[in-house]
């Protein structure tokens, strides 16, 4: 059973209008105590797309033209329409409330796109229930000048519905009264096309009791799937999924503070808490965190947050809270902490699993502690730098040397597969292979000899050759063989040599390289 909250904000695009306006000091000044209405263009002129209490109080309405409406009142305050800044606004409103669950949707245009849906299954507890729940988002709405009627219900469609037309400014319906609390609003509750509604009215059904029960083929005839669609969704036969703002974490943990906090200590220490919030459930699971999102939020309804990835899934709240410092300070000049913080959420967005490690037998656990030691130094190092400039190297499937590993981001990197004995690799790769000269008993055998960036070395031990072909799939010229050899010479260098081409097959004189030293 899911428990739905519906935000209806009445005058969202008035307020969001009102708001941007008091920050900018280009604008001429509204006066929110007279008639003014948002325009937008339409057929036949510029309609009325939003209006204020004023305008509405001398009878305009929404979609009235705005030369009967200059007509009607006089005096009117006109400005255009902005739709794209009201659902940017409204997503950074569905963010900040992210604050009492991580299952925030704004509403689309189907819906008005004047408010949001938050899925509250197994949350309202952390805020004494559903009724302090409810009062609690509206008291801080109504901080930010942002009146709200608020319902929840098992369905969105029934939250929608209550918010928008029950008499209550804040009302929680109980599971399985949804079609006793629907059946006496009217049939604009559905969420219904104009069409569709004006339609309904006409045969005379103008409440949503007058659909339910109702045999159902004349209405499959008669309307587009729309109707019953819209019906079936708020009663709770048909589920409705909710076009989340993010996808809602596995692993989540918040915390309201008393008092607001400023400094980035307080919010490393919050940090240690609510990672240890989560470690029941990550060890009941059996994972750990391979990134996570500290989400902090301001008092006048911003929001920051903080992202970090791991090379290796963790759950010590030690190394996360020690991460987050070090992101903190290379981000706190941008972190503007206002009048406060007052929550802190901290979640888990990629989870990977843990193997269980032996932890009583110190010889057992060596290799892993210096693999775990190597991977927090790679982590703070990514947090200090940027995850972008911290590399290694990473295989690719290739078997020439120059193209059989590459650079990537750190936490990119997949593992390496155990190295092949047999095709021993030297510890310096050259960045390219460098033309040598060398003599030989016999035209296909080792080297006996050879000179390089200016010296000559006397071959005393040979090893070869590993025969590796050109890779004629991406080259339209064929590419020639290479024999590659591990000589030693009479110091006790070792490098890594290759001739190029088949003697008489593929060129009457092979020239000789040196890839690579060993040692």
């Amino acid at each position: 059973m899911s428990r739905i909250v519906s935000v209806w904000l009445p005058r969202w695009p008035i307020q969001r209008f009102l708001t941007a306006q008091a920050r900018s000091s280009s604008r001429e000044p509204v006066d929110p105590k007279q008639p003014f209405v948002l325009a937008t263009d339409a057929p036949g002129g510029p309609r009325i797309a939003a209006l204020n209490a004023a305008a509405e109080a001398d009878g305009l309405m929404i979609g009235d033209q705005i030369a009967d409406a200059r007509a009607k009142i006089g005096i009117l305050q006109v400005y255009a329409a902005d739709p794209a800044a009201d659902a940017a606004a409204l997503r950074r409103l569905a963010l900040w409330a992210t604050r009492y669950t991580p299952a925030v949707s704004p509403w689309g245009e189907e819906s008005g796109a004047d408010g949001l849906f938050l899925d509250i299954t197994g949350a309202a507890h952390l805020f004494g229930g559903e009724e302090m729940l409810l009062s609690d988002l509206a008291h801080r709405l109504g901080r930010f000048d942002l009146p709200a009627r608020l319902a929840v219900a098992d369905t969105a469609g029934a939250a929608w519905a209550l918010s928008r037309f029950h008499p209550s400014p804040a009302t929680v319906l109980y599971s399985g009264n949804e079609a006793a609390a629907l059946a006496s609003l009217p049939v604009e509750a559905l969420r219904l096309s104009p069409d569709t509604r004006a339609t309904l009215r006409r045969l005379g059904f103008k409440r949503v009791g007058s659909l339910i029960d109702k045999p159902r083929a004349p209405f499959s005839a008669r309307f587009e799937r729309e109707l019953l669609l819209r019906l079936d969704q708020a009663i709770g036969r048909v589920p409705e999924p909710l076009a989340l703002i993010s996808p809602p974490p596995a692993y989540h943990s918040l915390r309201q503070l008393l008092e607001p906090i400023s400094t980035q200590e307080a919010i490393v220490a919050i940090t240690t808490h609510l990672m240890e919030d989560l470690v029941p459930a990550l060890v009941r699971d059996g994972v750990g965190a391979r990134a996570l999102r500290l989400a902090i939020y301001r008092i006048d309804g911003e929001m920051v947050t903080v992202d970090i990835g791991l090379t290796l899934p963790t759950r010590s709240p030690a190394h996360v809270a020690r991460l987050i410092d070090l992101k903190l300070e290379g981000v706190v000049e941008t972190i503007d902490a206002g009048f406060g913080f007052e929550a802190l959420s901290l979640a888990v967005t990629i989870a990977e699993r843990m193997e269980p490690k032996q932890t009583e037998l110190a010889s057992a656990t060596d290799g892993a502690d210096r693999t775990e030691r190597c991977a927090a130094l790679i982590d703070s190092l990514r947090q200090r730098l940027g995850s972008r400039n911290v590399r290694r190297l990473a295989p690719v499937a290739s078997h020439l040397p120059e193209r059989a590993e590459t650079s990537c981001p750190a936490g990119e990197a997949p593992v390496w597969s155990t190295p092949d004995e047999t095709r021993p690799r030297p510890i310096l790769l050259l960045a390219h292979a460098e033309p040598a000269d060398v003599m030989a008993l016999v035209p296909e055998g080792p080297p006996r000899r050879f000179r390089w960036r200016g010296m000559t070395h006397s071959v005393i031990e040979a090893q070869g050759p590993e025969r590796i072909a050109g890779e004629w799939w991406r080259h339209h010229q064929p590419q020639p063989t290479r024999d590659y050899y591990l000589v030693e010479d009479d110091a006790g260098r070792r490098f890594w040599l290759y001739r190029e081409g088949l003697y008489g097959r593929e060129t009457a004189a092979p020239r000789w390289f040196v890839h690579g030293l060993f040692a």
